[in-house]
Parts: C-alpha cells; structure tokens; sequence
C-alpha cells in the first residue's frame, strides 16, 4: 500500500480507543472503499441501510463515518449523504513482490509439509477476513473461476493452477496488502512443490472431483458470507492434505 494509505489505516486503526463495534464498522467500510467497492466520488449507502446490512445501531455507523472523515476518507455533505475522496490504488500494484533470488530460497529450503503447516495457520483467517471484506465483484470472480475448475477432469496441472487463482482471490478480498503479499510467497512454494512427481501423483481425477465438491461448499460459504462454515471448509481441506502428505513420507 502507498505511503498515503498506510498512514490513514495506521491512524484509523491504532487508536485503541475506539469501542470495537465502530472499530468492526470502520474496517469494513475501509476496505471497501480500498479496494473500490465503493469507488472515490461514489456516494456511500445511507446511515440506516449501512446500519441494517453490518448488524449494528445506527448511532454507531454515524461515529465511524465521523471517523473516516476525520481522516479525509470520505466528505459528509448535509442533505446529501456521505462521499468517498479516498484515493485507492489498485493491490496488485500496491504489493511490492519479493525478489525472484529470495522466493526461490525460500522454495527449495520449504518441505511440503512445512508448507501446509504455514497454510493451516494463515488460510483460516484470511477466508474470515475475505468473508468481511470481499466485494461482490470479486466474489462472482471467485464463481467465474470455481466454473473453470469444475470443467476440469483430468489434467492435475490445469487444475493446481486454478486452485492457485482461487486462494489467491481470496487473500486479495482480505484488502490487507501484507498477508496478500505472503499469500503470494507461499504460492509460489506451493508451485514449486508441486513441480515434483510426488504432489503431482496426488490429484488423480477421483481426487479433483473430490475437491471440486469442497470448493463449490467453501465457494457458497463465502458467497453467503458465512465465516463459520467456511472457515471450517478450509480447516477439514487442510488436515486432509497434511494427512495424505504424512502418509506418503
């Protein structure tokens, strides 16, 4: 994230004064407005609307969008409603990559095991922070991508790759540019684990019609936005993985 924007968030969220639910409300709204949902110039929804979507009082949406216009985030206009002055920049041009030399050490110094460990701590809050955060546009790009999944059968490469751009659409919806960062490295150390014969023997087409069913749920689950089941999709997908790891060794 650019300079601008990392300042804003650091002073909207590291006040710790701020009552939890305004904070809940004030990070959805701002990651909304980051990863332009609600895009600059756009008018945000009405106090009451905002108020009845999140779950939450009124009185509590109007202090976060004090908040946010405190911090030049938006522009509260008597009569008019609320408007975003935000400049958002695109993630993927906001993620400084590490370089080519430093993620290729890390891949080769990575077991599959201890790749899936890594997986098992990050994937389970990253899909509740997605669930939170993710736009509807990108949501039904996640369905645009489950339909090219389901259309596979038997070519394990194919399929890896799509699954790669599953996850990877996932961890964008958490709006947070560090943990996509991550995400990104431990995608590339997946990619080179896969490249061995071992992983690839793993996705026979009785395998991928079982995945393609767990990602269709995983896929309903956030499109229904609920963190619950989705999050324990992702846990049952995980320990099914390291457990098949842990038998081939």
């Amino acid at each position: 994230m650019n300079d601008a924007s990392d300042e804003t968030a650091a002073a909207l969220f590291g006040d710790q004064s701020i009552p939890s639910t305004v904070r809940v409300v004030v990070e959805t709204l701002f990651a909304r407005i980051n990863t332009e949902e609600y895009p600059a110039d756009s008018r945000l929804p009405a106090e009451r609307n905002l108020a009845a979507e999140l779950g939450v009082a009124r009185n509590t949406v109007r202090e976060a969008l004090n908040l946010l216009e405190a911090h030049n985030v938006i522009n509260r206009r008597a009569g008019s409603g609320s408007f975003v002055i935000y400049k958002s920049h695109q993630l993927q041009n906001d993620v400084m990559p590490a370089s080519s030399d430093e993620s290729h050490q890390v891949s080769e110094a990575t077991s599959p095991l201890q790749l899936q460990i890594m997986r098992g701590i990050i994937e389970p809050e990253m899909v509740r922070l997605a669930i939170i955060n993710m736009a509807p546009r990108a949501i039904e790009a996640l369905g645009d991508v489950l339909m090219r999944m389901e259309a596979i059968r038997t070519d394990a490469g194919a399929y890896s790759r799509l699954e790669d751009e599953f996850h990877l659409l996932v961890a964008r919806g958490t709006g947070n540019p560090l943990l996509i960062a991550c995400y990104e490295l431990i995608m590339e150390v997946r990619q080179h684990n896969l490249r061995t014969a071992q992983q690839k023997r793993h996705l026979s087409p009785k395998r991928i019609e079982q995945y393609q069913r767990r990602y269709n749920s995983l896929y309903n689950a956030i499109a229904l936005r609920d963190i619950e089941n989705a999050v324990e999709i992702v846990k049952l997908h995980l320990v099914d993985e390291q457990r098949r790891l842990l038998q081939e060794d």
